[in-house]
């Protein structure tokens, strides 16, 4: 996803600022796609420049004019073919799976280390996720409609389902190396004897 689209999406609820724009990102997508105050006022200037957003100065008496963006017609449309076109789809990249591949180098207590980091922030997540749901109620009472707020909580239910699945992994991986069973199901030469030898590195 370009951060242009997500712009769009939101500018089609209703007219916003910059800055209004990054309090949104902030409360409603920042779980899953986090964008920064100078990231979006760029984009918005290239968007105005597509003649996707038109944008009106609000006089403010001593402070700096109001830019309010909007949406136009053009801006629409392509809001609208982005969504219908499918999901973009990209290589996955992920910085711990790169540890973890290579994690056979460690002892079991060094890789250990990986998994409980990755378990605590796993957690962390999940904690994270508990005000989300009244995030999205709040914003979409202003901004959007039921409908809205149902496919908003959608990506909600996505990260926990996905942050969930993570934590159970690595608790169990982590049972694994504590007991020093150095087994994945996912190789055929593994046996359930196997299974009960204990595995540790040299």
């Amino acid at each position: 996803m370009s951060l242009r689209h997500a712009l769009l999406g939101f500018l089609s609820y209703m007219p916003q600022t910059g800055y209004e724009l990054k309090n949104v990102f902030d409360v409603s997508v920042r779980h899953f796609w986090p964008a920064d105050q100078s990231q979006i006022y760029r984009t918005l200037g290239q968007m105005y420049d597509e003649e996707l957003v038109s944008l009106e100065l609000v006089k403010q008496q001593e402070r700096p004019d109001r830019k309010v963006y909007s949406i136009t017609e053009a801006g629409r449309a392509e809001l609208h073919r982005w969504l219908t076109s499918g999901p973009p789809m990209q290589e996955a990249r992920s910085a711990p799976l790169i540890q973890v591949f290579f994690a056979g180098g460690l002892d079991n207590e060094e890789a250990l280390a990986i998994f409980r980091t990755g378990a605590h922030m796993m957690r962390m997540v999940l904690e994270g996720y508990t005000g989300v749901t009244q995030v999205i109620e709040q914003v979409s009472q202003r901004m959007a409609t039921e409908r809205d707020a149902f496919f908003w909580a959608l990506t909600l239910e996505s990260g926990l389902v996905s942050a969930r699945a993570q934590l159970e992994w690595m608790e169990d991986v982590i049972r694994r190396l504590e007991r020093g069973v150095l087994v994945s199901p996912m190789l055929k030469g593994n046996s359930d004897d196997a299974a009960n030898e204990p595995n540790q590195p040299g």
